[in-house]
């Protein structure tokens, strides 16, 4: 890692991401609020000083006055530099939205810039009537129920109960990945044969 003057970076015009206004905000406060992030995650350059990683945070960079900047520089194919501009922004992982519910503060994750999931329509408004769009989505579907704190627990009890199970090992999927989904599918299953 090298610390450079921020006019000898040069911003991607490859780089397939941008960022709206209000989280470039947030970027820039997160910055000015712990400048340490900096000195431990570098700017990813090639060889010509293009960035390959950490466009976003050079833009917020500048903004919040740097004159200069940590960078890595790696001497790559294009090809190896195509694929690390992509996995580089890929959110392979979720958030586990109840352990951070229960683990931090709300106040604080917004201002550290975490977008939180906020629902500000009653569950009444939306209607019992939808349609997802055509395309990538079909032949899959997602539901959204409202329920109790207790009927919540109890279905999430019994989704991780079957998922423990034999059965659960061989469920029919239908090609769909969701594991919440293809649990209550069984229990659902396994309903409608004690009806029969």
């Amino acid at each position: 890692m090298i610390k450079v003057k921020v006019d000898k970076v040069k911003s991607n015009p490859k780089n397939p991401r941008l960022i709206k206004d209000e989280k470039f905000k947030k970027l820039v406060k997160s910055i000015k609020e712990f400048p340490e992030m900096e000195t431990v995650r570098p700017i990813v350059v090639n060889k010509d000083m293009v960035i390959l990683g950490g466009n976003m945070r050079y833009k917020a960079m500048i903004e919040c006055g740097y004159k200069e900047v940590n960078v890595e520089v790696v001497d790559w194919s294009e090809q190896k530099q195509n694929e690390f501009i992509i996995k580089d922004n890929v959110g392979f992982g979720e958030w586990e939205w109840e352990m951070v519910a229960n683990e931090w503060d709300v106040e604080e994750l917004d201002n550290w810039g975490l977008d939180l999931p906020i629902f500000t329509k009653d569950s009444n408004e939306f209607g019992t009537e939808f349609n997802l769009p055509d395309g990538d989505k079909a032949p899959f579907q997602q539901i959204t129920f409202t329920l109790a704190d207790e009927q919540a627990i109890q279905i999430k009890n019994a989704i991780e109960e079957i998922k423990r199970t034999d059965e659960y090992k061989y469920v029919e999927t239908m090609g769909n990945e969701n594991s919440n989904g293809n649990a209550l599918y069984l229990i659902i299953m396994q309903w409608a044969e004690q009806k029969k």
